[in-house]
């Protein structure tokens, strides 16, 4: 399997407001799919963005 992360309950709270005012709306779902904070999920989405282009 894939092992899990911690994150903590700022960073939590952080990502969480910022999912339901629609700040991330423009990233695709699989960008949170298995990643761990918000900035993790935006790098993913400009990684899946390159590999795409």
């Amino acid at each position: 399997g894939t092992p899990g992360v911690f994150v903590n309950l700022e960073d939590t709270i952080k990502g969480f407001k910022g999912l339901i005012e629609g700040e991330y709306d423009d990233l695709p779902e699989a960008a949170f799919y298995m990643v761990g904070t918000i900035d993790e999920a935006i790098e993913k989405a400009k990684k899946m963005a390159a590999e795409a282009a």
